[in-house]
């Protein structure tokens, strides 16, 4: 076994799934979960993803080895004051967050080296729009990238364990500069959110489209733009509140994009929108062949949903 005790501080879509696999893989010999929310705690239980439930920060605290921060960024830091007060020094402390400057920050005014503690950024890249103890699974991880974002306080041992925690939930392991992975974050994740809730607002909005019209008639695009803007609501206003200069930048980056197709459109360039599509055409082949597409699980829930 990795770990003694292992603590995940919020028990939803990630962290539930996280616990799935620390206890079916005996990654922790005791696995404590903390949650606000008693209904998600008393769903945990139900579905016997740990040893401890608790909404005491005090009893899931003492003793654990390892805490992974798995509630959205904006709390970090009212829950790293709390956990200052019980944690033991040489723990490992982690997360699960999309944004890491500014999560690890919060992380580190209150759990810095004066504690003794050692912190290493992590992000599982992973998820799906559902949220909740109950959608959770093990296999979400299955074949993805994890993000592993030291510091110069983080110990080669620490990151070791950590790679090997997340290898044995079955994802791949890289490390990167913090400000480099917001960056390629905002590019890859954060911007195609932004716009699906986006597009899917102005398509809500347009007038003389009745609603059940939009629902009845869905493509796969519009389709696939409503999965992307169904996601945790609470979880995307923190990122774009805490990644806000690098998603600013590529908002703008965007809109000049999209004024420049405006103009091929309206000046009937044809020859110029072919090549932007089969310049992006290559990058989905780039994507399949990278087998970054669409993960068995992915495809389980779009058929589900199409039923």
């Amino acid at each position: 076994m990795l770990f003694t005790k292992a603590l995940i501080l919020g028990i939803g879509l990630i962290g539930s799934s996280l616990a799935r696999n620390l206890k079916e893989k005996n990654i922790v010999q005791t696995l404590a979960v903390y949650d606000k929310n008693k209904e998600n705690l008393d769903k945990s239980k139900k579905l016997a993803l740990a040893d401890i439930y608790t909404d005491n920060i005090k009893e899931g605290v003492e003793d654990a080895d390892i805490i992974i921060f798995a509630t959205p960024v904006c709390s970090f830091g009212e829950l790293a004051k709390e956990v200052a007060k019980y944690v033991k020094a040489g723990t490992i402390i982690s997360d699960v967050g999309s944004v890491k400057q500014y999560s690890l920050q919060e992380i580190e005014k209150y759990l810095n080296k004066e504690k003794k503690v050692i912190v290493v950024g992590g992000h599982p890249v992973a998820g799906t729009e559902k949220s909740g103890p109950e959608n959770g699974f093990s296999s979400l991880f299955k074949g993805r990238w994890c993000i592993l974002t030291p510091d110069e306080n983080s110990t080669p041992e620490a990151i070791a364990k950590l790679t090997e925690m997340w290898e044995e939930c079955g994802m791949k392991v890289d490390t990167m500069d913090m400000a480099h992975h917001d960056k390629v974050m905002a590019a890859v994740s954060h911007l195609p959110q932004l716009i699906a809730y986006s597009i899917v607002g102005t398509v809500a909005d347009l007038e003389g489209y009745e609603h059940k019209e939009i629902i009845k008639y869905s493509a796969g695009g519009f389709r696939d733009f409503t999965r992307i803007a169904g996601s945790d609501p609470t979880m995307w206003r923190d990122i774009f509140l805490t990644n806000k200069q690098t998603v600013l930048e590529l908002i703008q980056r965007f809109i000049e994009d999209l004024i420049a197709l405006e103009r091929n459109i309206r000046w009937d360039e044809g020859d110029k929108m072919f090549d932007l599509f089969k310049r992006t055409q290559k990058i989905r082949k780039d994507v399949i062949e990278a087998k970054q597409d669409q993960p068995e699980h992915e495809k389980r829930i779009m058929e589900e949903m199409q039923k």
